[in-house]
């Protein structure tokens, strides 16, 4: 290669490594710059989207009386649980109720052949009046010798005998009575019937089958009215009984598994136990309900609320405003200037089943959001709604001028 173009090589590269050079050193300024305006672009978004009011449903904190309740698992008990078995044994001719039916006292359950028992009736009934025959006869005796004894006519020893007959033949007497009365207990036996009000289970024995007094033919529960059992932690001792002493009944409501509804409400707690179970750290608790329409079924679980006082003046709000934080509960408290703040409160209780009184962090007519609260953060601006209120529409002009907008802010991003 000739030294021209070595030459001429030369300084191509030169001029190639100048111009990268140049490039790599003016590119960071330029860089900084479409930065720093695409961070000022941003930050002026993110001004625009803090000044535009959140829509949030709000309501006011209120004062009212609250029930404060007491809420354990309860198990139903019938008020009276009978297993009819059968006080003489015999052949079961019938089955005089259904299985499930409400029966009352003194109705007929079953009928036992009383023939047997019939027989023995009129044997012992005929054998007492065999008996006060002989003694009319022994009395009759006694009283004509009596008259006798003084004129010298019957001795002495004749008339001990006929007084020892009479006295014999009256406890005779007096025993078929017993007799009697034994075997008309046995032949009423044979109708077996229910000595409760109550319902009838499945029974256990057909009509033939031969029953003996170990029989047992059904049971009965008696459900008007019912027990509710239940347990509650020993600590709350104090407060039920200091509540229960005040003379008024406490009221106690039953409610299914999953609180979703009240399943009788007429209830009053009829007894504390007199002990605490010293395994479980609780003691024990009957409440007694009328049931009059059988909601309430012997051996159902269910949820009991103990009412054991009432808050006077308590500060209420939705229970869907209170949210879960690392340092405990709180609200997003509505400001005078429509921005929000978290606001620590403490729930003092629940109030049915959509509603929560304060205990603290709260004052009356605070405004709370209800609703929309994953769309806040402290000192959001908001648009209060009232519950069920929607946000109104944009009209045509807001909907052009959001347009617009969009329109030069993708026009720079695009520059």
């Amino acid at each position: 290669m000739s030294r021209f173009w070595k030459i001429a090589l030369v300084v191509v590269a030169v001029i190639v490594v100048g111009a990268v050079g140049f490039r790599l050193l003016h590119k960071p300024a330029e860089g900084g710059q479409a930065g720093e305006q695409s961070g000022q672009r941003k930050g002026q978004g993110q001004d625009k989207d803090k000044d535009t009011p959140v829509p949030v449903t709000v309501e006011p904190v209120v004062k009212q009386d609250v029930p404060v309740y007491l809420t354990a698992l309860g198990t139903v008990q019938a008020l009276n649980t009978v297993t009819i078995n059968p006080q003489v044994s015999g052949q079961m001719l019938s089955i005089n109720f259904k299985e499930g039916q409400e029966v009352k006292k003194g109705d007929l359950l079953a009928q036992i052949d009383p023939r047997t028992f019939q027989a023995a009736y009129d044997q012992a009934v005929a054998k007492q009046e065999q008996d006060e025959a002989q003694l009319a006869t022994a009395q009759s005796t006694l009283k004509r010798n009596d008259a006798l004894v003084a004129k010298g006519y019957v001795a002495q020893l004749d008339m001990d005998t006929f007084r020892n007959n009479v006295a014999n033949l009256t406890a005779t007497v007096a025993a078929d009575r017993a007799a009697v009365r034994s075997a008309k207990v046995n032949l009423d036996y044979t109708r077996i019937v229910s000595p409760i009000d109550g319902v009838a289970g499945i029974r256990n024995v057909d009509p033939g089958n031969v029953v003996t007094t170990t029989t047992a033919v059904v049971t009965l529960t008696q459900i008007h009215p019912i027990y509710v059992t239940f347990n509650l932690p020993e600590q709350n001792l104090e407060m039920v009984r200091g509540a229960a002493g005040k003379g008024d009944p406490l009221a106690v409501l039953a409610l299914d598994r999953a609180d979703a509804h009240t399943i009788a409400d007429d209830g009053v707690l009829n007894v504390v136990d007199n002990q605490i179970d010293t395994t479980t750290g609780t003691f024990k608790l009957r409440s007694i309900f009328q049931n009059a329409k059988g909601d309430l079924w012997p051996g159902q679980f269910v949820n009991v609320r103990l009412k054991v006082r009432t808050v006077s003046g308590g500060l209420v709000i939705p229970s869907q405003a209170v949210q879960r934080g690392p340092d405990g509960d709180y609200v997003y408290l509505v400001q005078q200037d429509d921005t929000v703040k978290m606001n620590p409160v403490k729930v003092a209780g629940e109030v049915g089943e959509s509603h929560v009184m304060i205990g603290s962090g709260l004052a009356l007519n605070d405004r709370v959001v209800t609703e929309g609260q994953f769309r806040l953060k402290p000192g959001s601006k908001v648009k209060a709604l009232k519950p069920g209120e929607v946000p109104a529409a944009p009209t045509p002009a807001e909907m052009d001028k959001a347009k617009k907008n969009a329109q030069k802010q993708g026009g720079r991003r695009g520059g």
